[in-house]
């Protein structure tokens, strides 16, 4: 894992255990919103994390998203609030399928629950944030973030909810990273990009240990369905045959 939960910079409300894998909120009662953030700021290159719902995913919200050090994550200790996204300095995705930031809030994508697995892609070369859901891309939810330091956040209003990081990864914008995310690009999402290429079986191992998460991408974009404000289930709405939906879905306030 390139990052954990930070045991140092996050709510009161909040328990960490499975090595700081996993973030319990409010273990007893909730009387407010609660936020974490990873321990390793996210510098130049690209980034990629999931995050499992790992409880009942209800309440006011929960989320999950990015913000910089600014962010003051016990701010609303004492109040129900969507937390990451209510300023300039954070993005947050909805449990409810809402993108926020700034205060404004967008559909992006269906509601997800327990089980799920929530993607996150900040490319810091081309300044963008991506988010995938069940392993499916949802969109880009912002543009224009280069040079800036952010940090990997969620947070709860849920008692006795919680969340675990899965998989944290980080490389560099190389040449070898942007073929790869080329290729993925390229191919039908069930196709296992390395079983196909006829590459020597050394290439294929580095490969899949330094940019395997690229390789697994699914870039057909799902789109929320009318039914998304009413049911909590994970399952994703159809997705589009085109391999590059995913980059061309934008939000409407970067």
């Amino acid at each position: 894992f390139d990052w954990v939960w930070d045991d140092v910079n996050k709510s009161t409300a909040t328990l960490l255990t499975c090595d700081n894998r996993k973030v319990n909120f409010h273990t007893e009662y909730s009387c407010g919103t609660a936020a974490i953030r990873g321990n390793k700021e996210l510098a130049e290159g690209q980034h990629f994390w999931e995050i499992k719902m790992t409880s009942p995913v209800y309440g006011t919200d929960m989320m999950v998203g990015i913000g910089t050090s600014d962010v003051n994550l016990d701010k609303y200790r004492h109040t129900f609030c969507s937390l990451l996204g209510k300023d300039e300095d954070s993005w947050g995705l909805s449990y409810t399928g809402l993108l926020h930031h700034k205060g404004d809030k967008t559909n992006f994508s269906s509601r997800f629950g327990q089980g799920s697995i929530i993607g996150v892609h900040l490319d810091t070369w081309h300044g963008t944030l991506t988010f995938f859901k069940n392993r499916k891309c949802i969109g880009v939810a912002a543009t224009k973030l280069q040079n800036k330091k952010f940090y990997p956040m969620v947070c709860s209003t849920a008692a006795k909810s919680s969340m675990k990081v899965i998989r944290s990864c980080t490389s560099c914008t190389s040449l070898q990273y942007l073929c790869c995310f080329r290729l993925r690009q390229l191919l039908p999402d069930y196709v296992d990009t390395l079983d196909v290429l006829p590459l020597p079986p050394g290439l294929k191992q580095v490969l899949h240990n330094k940019l395997g998460w690229v390789l697994s991408m699914n870039y057909s974009t799902s789109k929320p369905s009318s039914s998304s404000s009413s049911s909590g289930s994970d399952s994703d709405s159809s997705c589009g045959s085109d391999a590059e939906a995913c980059q061309r879905k934008r939000c409407r306030r970067t």
